[in-house]
């Protein structure tokens, strides 16, 4: 499938309901649980989400349209929810994502991109040259990985206690 922003926005608009449906009514022992040191719970992802609406997506997308590759992007640090939600409930943090992802869907379909825009290069810092349209389709890829993330970490919360199922749900094996 090519890119383009009508269908990019058929994932973006409905990631923010997916999650706040996912988490509702969810105990700390679903939402809090990870896969071990270095690695995010789904608590970790909304916050790494709303990290990613605030300086990635829009932001380096902004970038390329005004200076293209005169200047490399702002390296990303995708560790910065550690400390940025720290102290908020995931209630916040949900109501927080989906502010910032709904104004970053009103300046995308706004933006009026043309084919012309989509092949604008920036410059990535590790990377190196990259397009509009590979950063737009990145954002949504991200947020497919992420939801895909979250209920593999939930998924392994029962990975011992499904006994000789486990074989069966490739899931648990990765």
């Amino acid at each position: 499938m090519n890119y383009s922003v009508e269908k990019a926005c058929e994932i973006l608009e409905k990631t923010p309901g997916i999650l706040r449906s996912l988490f509702s009514g969810l105990s700390p022992d679903w939402t809090m649980c990870n896969e071990g040191p270095d690695t995010f719970s789904p608590y970790d992802v909304i916050g790494h989400l709303i990290h990613g609406e605030q300086t990635d997506w829009v932001v380096r997308a902004k970038h390329i349209l005004a200076v293209g590759t005169a200047t490399p992007f702002e390296p990303w640090d995708r560790f910065a929810q550690f400390k940025n939600s720290k102290g908020k409930t995931l209630e916040q943090l949900l109501s927080e994502f989906e502010l910032l992802r709904q104004e970053n869907i009103n300046w995308l379909k706004s933006a009026r991109l043309s084919e012309a825009d989509l092949e604008k290069e920036g410059v990535h810092p590790v990377l190196g040259r990259v397009t509009l349209r590979n950063l737009l389709s990145t954002w949504v890829v991200h947020d497919l990985t992420h939801l895909a993330q979250i209920t593999r970490v939930m998924a392994k919360q029962y990975q011992e206690e499904i006994g000789p199922w486990k074989e069966f749900f490739r899931i648990l094996s990765f």
